[in-house]
């Protein structure tokens, strides 16, 4: 694993819901040994429900964003090789786009694309996984979980940034995920 603050690999695990992002996120933390930073996003629907507008989204992105600069910070200053963010602004700015994509005069608020502090490494999570219903989640149906995913692959592309899908079910998921992060050093 890599040492110091420069060399802290920042991981983020990118997906629609009930890609098993959570999940995976814990068993790479435990395996990796680093730190996992939960998705802010899931408290504040706990919290205040999911009938949320742009304004809110813009606040859970702000906050996952300082949450996991926070981590990152804290992995510098142990010399962890790895953080994982369960969530970045990148997917917030994929739910705005679920949320209203589909709405006459729907514009992405700016902050989503002003957003360029990446991941060193995304891990797309793909839809191969049954649907899990938690009573927060809200894209149930196939052709809704493609839409998702589809949108969440055309975001990591349309920002140039280094991912990979990870496909596959228990262990096997694990697996691809594990490698994709030991090959990215």
């Amino acid at each position: 694993m890599a040492q110091g603050g420069a060399d802290v690999k920042r991981i983020c695990l990118h997906g629609p819901e009930s890609t098993g992002k959570s999940t995976l996120g814990a068993l790479l933390a435990a395996d990796l040994e680093c730190e996992v930073v939960p998705e802010y996003g899931r408290t504040y629907c706990a919290a205040h429900g999911t009938d949320i507008g742009t304004n809110e989204l813009i606040h859970i992105a702000q906050t996952q964003d300082a949450m996991n600069r926070a981590a990152a910070e804290r992995a510098a200053e142990v010399g962890a090789g790895f953080v994982l963010f369960d969530t970045d602004p990148l997917i917030t700015a994929v739910w705005a786009d679920m949320m209203f994509g589909t709405m006459q005069g729907y514009c992405r608020d700016a902050y989503f694309d002003s957003f360029t502090d990446f991941a060193d490494l995304y891990l797309l999570l793909d839809i191969d996984l049954p649907f899990v219903d938690d009573g927060l989640r809200v894209y149930a149906q196939p052709a809704e979980r493609q839409r998702f995913f589809d949108l969440c692959a055309a975001e990591l592309d349309r920002r140039s940034v280094r991912y990979v899908r990870i496909q596959g079910l228990g262990e096997a998921r694990f697996a691809a995920a594990k490698a994709a992060i030991l090959e990215s050093e």
